[in-house]
């Protein structure tokens, strides 16, 4: 079961997540795109995706720092696994906050704008529910190891990742892992599943075309006179 759960599911997942892109892309570029909804709401909106993505970044940083850096690099510096404990709760704490707090009031928006709600598609609500549901799994895993006592998910689930990549399954390593970070792990799953399916694929997209695209001209339309000089 635990080959089958952290050997074969996560390249079941892998194989989703690439081909689901690649499919979208050939069939739906047109929709490739966030679906703004910004000339129908402004104030909520701003203010929870700068939230929502400030958050999001700083959790991502300290996932590659945390899951994909080896513990071996922190001991070369001298850095204890306490000290980095403790950087990694502060930082990654309020991040996590920042950014459940800004998908909640986009969440909210959504709910409580008619307008907003009414070209609300199943895809946007199921984005909506799965990113709430990685990120809230993972605030609670943290504040189930604040203290960090008797888990170390440096030296568990950080080299079952780092093996995935590699091919170099190693399932036994997450036997000990505790239940709330397995869920987080399968919740962050789900995500990567319906991702390509989703106005998500817009974090995909890099306006390299803009940088050699030539210029649009705007002209200023000047209404004709329609009045006849009498001589």
């Amino acid at each position: 079961m635990d080959l089958l759960l952290w050997g074969v599911f996560p390249y079941i997942v892998l194989t989703i997540f690439i081909l689901g892109h690649i499919y979208r892309y050939q069939k739906d570029q047109f929709g490739w795109t966030t679906k703004s909804s910004e000339f129908l709401e402004k104030k909520r909106l701003r203010i929870g995706s700068l939230l929502f993505h400030w958050g999001l970044l700083f959790v991502f940083g300290g996932h590659v720092l945390g899951l994909i850096i080896p513990v071996g690099f922190y001991n070369a510096l001298g850095i204890t696994a306490h000290q980095y404990h403790m950087i990694a709760i502060g930082f990654g704490v309020p991040a996590g906050i920042a950014a459940f707090a800004g998908i909640l009031l986009l969440t909210y928006r959504r709910i409580s704008v008619k307008r907003i709600k009414a070209t609300t598609s199943p895809g946007d609500w199921a984005a909506l529910i799965f990113v709430l549901l990685a990120l809230l799994s993972g605030l609670i895993a943290t504040s189930f190891n604040v203290d960090a006592q008797g888990f170390d998910y440096r030296t568990t689930i950080a080299p079952w990742l780092r093996g995935l990549f590699i091919f170099n399954l190693q399932p036994e390593l997450m036997q000990s892992v505790p239940i709330w970070f397995k869920i987080h792990i399968y919740c962050t799953f789900a995500l990567y599943v319906i991702w390509p399916f989703t106005r998500l694929v817009h974090a995909f997209s890099f306006p390299l075309r803009y940088l050699r695209r030539s210029y649009v001209i705007y002209k200023k339309r000047v209404p004709r006179n329609t009045t006849k000089e009498s001589f």
